[in-house]
């Protein structure tokens, strides 16, 4: 019974949380007339690998960087 209580609590606790991070780019209009006011996107590097994403996720960095992960994880011995 305490272990659900605890469960519930925490539950609610992380959908309010949620609630009002999903709440925070609404309130940052307020002070502007009701008007978020947006700088231009910098386009200067889509060149990039990184930056390059025609799915909406930059791919090619993304298979780059796993395939390096394990070289930066483990430790080389000799050289």
């Amino acid at each position: 019974m305490k272990k659900t209580l605890v469960r519930g609590l925490a539950a609610t606790v992380l959908a309010g949380l949620a609630l009002a991070g999903a709440a925070a780019p609404a309130l940052a209009a307020e002070d502007n007339g009701g008007v978020a006011v947006v700088d231009e996107p910098d386009t200067s590097q889509l060149n990039n690998i990184y930056t390059f994403a025609p799915l909406g996720v930059p791919v090619l960095g993304l298979v780059r960087s796993i395939n390096a992960a394990p070289g930066k994880i483990l430790p080389s011995f000799g050289s």
